[in-house]
């Protein structure tokens, strides 16, 4: 049975795993352009029952069984998710300590929100194929993608995630990243600010972006970073290489909050 929060001016729905947030503090998984809260499966859960941590993974408006959104989305949508609706989502959740953990343009809303200058609760954040900025790989698949929605059974498959929003969801995410416009789109600015432990896991054969990423994350970001770069591995570390992902995840929380033997 889906749970829903209200944040940003619409119902989401969101799944809870492990400890309630005055217990333990909270990891708060954010998707990305395609997913929702059934495209991360038990992957949520398993890093929660490795740190003792709980899991709070929720559906983007226009993802999954949340309430859909209106097209196109505006060039800036992932400031707004990072500056607006995650705090929101944060205090109807009850979040108090959080762990930010982003995949994707997720990952791009979790630095957005963690350098905003206004994220209290943020403890660290894990992000996995995060974009700073636009590369001509990113875009270059994401036209692929456009076409083979439109001549395979994609659609049908996006379905199964994400039901009547499957349109909304993949014109959403397609469109916008495709707007010529969007070449410009950069959050390089608050790396600086972002001022708690970082942990970035990049594939080696991620074909949405580059390991520029990473570096450029490394390099500006105002606290510590670790990296991890996977071989054989593309865009989704924690599917592609799910072991490895979770054992690094684990260690980087366990480190975060001082557990003994991390």
């Amino acid at each position: 049975m889906s749970l829903y929060l209200h944040a940003g001016g619409h119902r989401l729905e969101y799944a809870w795993f492990g400890p309630e947030p005055d217990r333990a503090p909270t990891l708060v998984f954010l998707h990305e352009g395609l997913g929702c809260v059934a495209t991360w499966r038990d992957f949520p859960a398993r890093v929660a029952e490795a740190t003792g941590c709980g899991a709070l993974v929720y559906s983007r408006a226009g993802y999954g069984a949340s309430d859909p959104v209106a097209l196109p989305r505006p060039v800036s949508f992932m400031h707004r998710e990072g500056l607006d609706v995650l705090p929101e989502v944060l205090e109807a959740a009850g979040v108090r300590d959080a762990i930010l953990v982003g995949h994707s343009d997720g990952a791009s809303i979790s630095l957005v929100h963690a350098g905003s200058g206004s994220a209290p609760r943020v403890r660290g954040v894990i992000v996995e194929a995060p974009h700073v900025f636009v590369e001509e790989v990113s875009v270059a698949s994401i036209a692929r993608i456009g076409e083979a929605y439109r001549s395979t059974e994609l659609p049908g498959k996006l379905a199964r995630y994400h039901g009547d929003n499957t349109e909304c969801a993949f014109r959403g995410w397609n469109e916008v990243w495709l707007d010529p416009e969007f070449r410009a789109w950069n959050i390089e600015e608050y790396l600086p600010r972002i001022t708690v432990p970082v942990l970035v896991v990049q594939g080696e054969d991620d074909e949405y972006g580059t390991l520029a990423q990473v570096e450029a994350i490394r390099r500006q970001a105002g606290g510590p970073v670790e990296t991890l770069v996977l071989p054989e591995c593309g865009h989704s570390p924690h599917r592609d290489q799910p072991e490895r992902t979770l054992e690094a995840m684990a260690r980087f929380v366990r480190r975060r909050l001082g557990v003994v033997g991390s």
